[in-house]
């Protein structure tokens, strides 16, 4: 899951301290070495270039880390951290640092373990990620349903009554 933010329009989606993992969201993932100097690339970052000023404390491993410097380099992202940082590495924010969510967008995070369901009644399954892709993201399903994260696909998401209801044609028929 990530920090970046989902809109249900066909539009972008926009994926410490002794606090528990659920009130933390990762923004990034430590990445490949780069140069000589203790940088690294940072994999599925958030779209938020501020998570990454140098001087932002961030959580890695369970343990703050500060941004000593920021980069670009081929197109990715590159930043030195305070200290090293095994590649892998979950890059977090705490989750009250999100800022509120415009109407109609949502956080990986709040679409993971939704129930979905077309109009109509059928189950289809439970959102396991968000894909993203080159034209909208993709709600994948525990039932290996790939849903496109587009308005004539996702009709409403409840968030409270933790269920997204999706039009139907945009899944496989039953068997």
């Amino acid at each position: 899951m990530s920090g970046r933010a989902a809109r249900a329009n066909g539009g972008v989606w926009s994926s410490r301290s002794p606090i528990s993992d659920e009130e933390f969201v990762q923004v990034g993932r430590v990445g490949k070495p780069h140069g000589l100097d203790g940088s690294i690339v940072v994999e599925q970052a958030s779209e938020d270039p501020k998570r990454f000023e140098p001087g932002a404390v961030l959580r890695a491993g369970g343990e703050e880390v500060r941004v000593e410097e920021r980069k670009h380099s081929g197109g990715r992202l590159v930043i030195r951290l305070d200290r090293p940082v095994p590649r892998g590495t979950r890059l977090e924010i705490p989750r009250a640092d999100l800022p509120t969510a415009a109407p109609g967008e949502y956080y990986v995070f709040e679409l993971v373990g939704l129930e979905v369901e077309e109009e109509g009644g059928r189950k289809l399954g439970v959102v396991t990620d968000v894909v993203p892709g080159p034209a909208n993201d993709a709600l994948e399903l525990d039932t290996a349903i790939l849903l496109p994260l587009v308005e004539a696909c996702v009709r409403q998401v409840d968030l409270d009554g933790r269920r997204i209801l999706v039009a139907p044609g945009f899944a496989p028929p039953d068997n």
